[in-house]
């Protein structure tokens, strides 16, 4: 393919095509229907071609258009079951892959980014990419002193792409929401929007992965890749051999009973690394979908792509942990007098304690027991909840608003249980809480 397209008027009408294409099916498909064509048939076709063009269109942007949909490829669990799998295999594909770079390109980048005479450096360099993502994509190497790296080189021209797909796709949530029902796509596309610059600067990754391999270097459970070099728009590190999550979901699929205990596993391995980090490190690795986590073959978890990370030097803020004690103790008065005193109620707006305990309502389920099992059913019952504009719920959500230095926080949270129900994973989620939320045990007890 050629280079990344740069010129927004040239993205701009690459990513005006999706809603006009499904816009287009959708009359095609009436008329067919009209004509006594077979629903249930015509229906899958149309939405068959429409995950095609998804995929087709973010996959080929890369940039803000292709990490958009990276982020809605985590709540595929949420997707109705009426548009079937193929949302679902097209989300999935934008996980790990993306149409290459020329060689001649990946080369050219290398030579500003390690020197002209980057190639001494390495023992061996495989011009293949070993993966695409959005804004780059990963190369295999030998490294001068034997070992075996990753390369992720930075496609030219994706700063300019992706502030151009951020201010395009923040003009289109409604038409996205159609393409992908039950996704709430303006969280997303703010956090997108608010950690662009620091993910451009691969400098800034190689600092919170060198952050992560120290603290976590020798542990039993986790494992995360050496910085070798680093540069703006290159990072070299270690190679880590796994089996990826999207696989292990994949499998799960198959064979639900006899991948039942791996997956259990692996979900609960991942919420101990979020539940972990922010104490451990005094980060919060802040790029959950399942392409960014792999199971080693010593049994280790692997997680890689440091580009998103959320300081918490302090760990997790203290009063998250009291929200959750008081909504577990349906302590919702407490709960009501908490979130308005502490800027989680809109200046000028006033709700009540009933008016809380029903918004809440829907989200609760995994804070009733010890453990809870996530799963897409779950998913869809919640999502559908939180995107029915109409009901009572919708008005107090209106009334609330998210304290800044809580949305990487919320977008980790749903995009972890998202995998988790892609998984259709049991996970220990209380106990996670208990154990690394300062100030749940504290607020539970005085409840």
């Amino acid at each position: 393919m050629s280079e990344i397209v740069r010129r927004p008027v040239s993205r701009n009408a690459k990513l005006a095509k999706i809603p006009l294409g499904v816009a287009g099916r959708a009359a095609v498909g009436f008329g067919r229907k009209l004509a006594g064509g077979d629903r249930k048939e015509i229906n899958t076709e149309m939405n068959q071609k429409a995950a095609e063009q998804l995929f087709a269109v973010l996959g080929e942007l890369k940039g803000g258009a292709m990490k958009f949909g990276q982020a809605l490829s985590v709540m595929e669990a949420a997707v109705p079951e009426e548009f079937g799998e193929h949302y679902r295999e097209a989300l999935t594909k934008l996980q790990a892959a993306a149409p290459p770079m020329p060689v001649a390109t990946v080369h050219r980048v290398l030579d500003q980014q390690l020197g002209t005479d980057w190639r001494k450096r390495f023992e061996s360099f495989d011009d293949t990419p070993a993966a695409s993502a959005s804004i780059g994509q990963v190369h295999k190497a030998v490294w001068s002193d034997g070992r075996r790296v990753a390369v992720k080189v930075q496609y030219p021209g994706a700063d300019e792409a992706l502030r151009a797909d951020l201010r395009t796709l923040n003009r289109m949530t409604g038409l996205f929401a159609k393409v992908i029902p039950g996704a709430d796509v303006k969280p997303l596309l703010a956090e997108i929007n608010e950690r662009t610059e620091e993910e451009l600067d691969y400098r800034n990754e190689a600092a919170n992965q060198r952050a992560f391999s120290k603290a976590y270097e020798g542990h039993p459970e986790f494992v995360v890749p050496k910085v070798v070099a680093s540069a703006p728009k290159v990072i070299v590190s270690e190679w880590l051999d796994g089996t990826s999550v999207s696989a292990m979901i994949a499998a799960g699929q198959a064979d639900p009973e006899g991948t039942r205990v791996l997956r259990n596993r692996v979900a609960g391995l991942m919420g101990r690394f979020h539940f972990s980090s922010p104490e451990i490190v005094g980060l919060l690795h802040a790029d959950p979908h399942p392409g960014n986590f792999m199971i080693t073959p010593e049994g280790k978890l692997a997680v890689i792509d440091y580009g998103a990370c959320a300081p918490l030097p302090g760990g997790f803020p203290e009063l998250l942990g009291r929200i959750l004690a008081l909504a577990v103790a349906e302590e919702y008065g407490r709960l009501t007098e908490l979130l308005h005193a502490n800027g989680w109620v809109l200046p000028g707006r006033t709700l009540t304690e009933q008016e809380i305990e029903e918004y809440l309502r829907p989200f609760t389920d995994p804070i009733r027991s010890e453990s809870f099992h996530f799963t897409r059913r779950w998913m869809q019952r919640v999502a559908g909840k939180a995107t029915d504009y109409s009901s009572p719920e919708m008005k107090t959500a209106r009334a609330m608003m998210l304290p800044g230095e809580y949305v990487m926080i919320f977008r980790v949270l749903g995009g972890s249980i998202g995998i988790c129900a892609q998984l259709d994973a049991e996970v220990p989620f209380m106990q996670l809480a208990s154990r690394w939320l300062p100030g749940f045990r504290e607020e539970r007890d005085s409840a």
